[in-house]
């Protein structure tokens, strides 16, 4: 049973014009793992963030760097939660994550949907 379907689209120059403007942005929304992947490629980690909290329901109180998105090379990116972000999921009985990311053309977008047995 679907829980919860969020989608979101990120701007890549706006949000690399931020990152370089807000330099602590970068450690607030990105584990320390994250951080160092490619600009283009933290656009697209922050549309996957913002699509799993909105998948949730988006209540207040959830931290950034509570959810982790991992490529695995051949595979679908990975979900990994913790702390207030699993917390949510787990009051929503979510056992399972679905989730698209992509950047091309100046834009990084993605969709998740969550899903409970």
């Amino acid at each position: 049973m679907i829980v919860g379907v969020g989608i979101d689209v990120v701007d890549v120059a706006r949000f690399v014009a931020t990152l370089h403007r807000v330099p602590a942005l970068r450690e607030r929304l990105f584990t320390p793992e994250e951080r160092e992947m490619p600009e283009t490629s933290l656009a697209a980690r922050f549309a996957a963030k913002e699509a799993i909290a909105k998948a949730l329901g988006a209540p207040p109180g959830m931290r950034w760097q509570d959810a982790t998105v991992r490529r695995i090379s051949g595979s679908a990116p990975v979900v990994e939660l913790t702390g207030t972000v699993l917390a949510q999921a787990d009051r929503l009985g979510v056992s399972r994550w679905h989730l698209s990311i992509s950047h091309d053309a100046g834009i990084a977008s993605a969709v998740a949907v969550a899903e409970r047995d």
